[in-house]
């Protein structure tokens, strides 16, 4: 087996295990929305957008903020992302942002945005973002991995696995009443 099969061998075995670990934690349920960790890790993160543009999450303290951890290669992420756009779609008119951060290379998140047409910003990660993701309950680092964060900057509920437009939207009312 030459190196570049063996390569690409081990890769394919990467992402089966990842997106099997994903499936397994997929039906758990979201941190209750009265668990409160401070979201000031994320809001320190400048990430480049596809374009190689650097974004600061901390542009968006203000607002509700909904940061999903995702990559072009996940199954489960593939099939949540159309519900993000159209609950972003949602609340445009509302102080809630949705961004992605993928981990993945800039040319295959600029595609897919293109693709599926994504209304948010997509940012690219590595893996010393995800690993970032254990200390708001994802010890695994699989993905998808959700973080919903209110107004003062408490993360309120995070999610392993998919999320539906229903559950996602209902969780950004709560956050949004008074």
């Amino acid at each position: 087996m030459s190196m570049r099969s063996h390569a690409r061998t081990l890769v394919i075995a990467l992402v089966a295990v990842l997106a099997a670990v994903a499936g397994y934690f997929a039906s758990r349920p979201a941190t209750p929305p009265t668990t409160r960790h401070s979201a000031a890790a994320l809001y320190a993160l400048q990430l480049p957008d596809a374009a190689g543009q650097p974004q600061s999450l901390a542009a968006w303290k203000d607002k509700v903020l909904v940061v999903n951890f995702w990559a072009t290669w996940c199954p489960p992420c593939r099939k949540e992302i159309p519900d993000f756009s159209a609950a972003s779609r949602t609340f445009a008119d509302q102080p809630v942002q949705f961004v992605g951060i993928s981990i993945d290379t800039p040319d295959k998140v600029q595609a897919f945005a293109d693709e599926f047409e994504v209304p948010y910003p997509l940012l690219i990660a590595g893996p010393a973002q995800l690993e970032l993701t254990a200390a708001f309950g994802n010890t695994s680092q699989a993905l998808p991995f959700t973080l919903l964060i209110d107004r003062d900057g408490n993360v309120r509920a995070s999610k392993l696995g998919t999320l539906n437009r229903a559950e996602l939207e209902g969780k950004i009312r709560t956050l949004l009443a008074p």
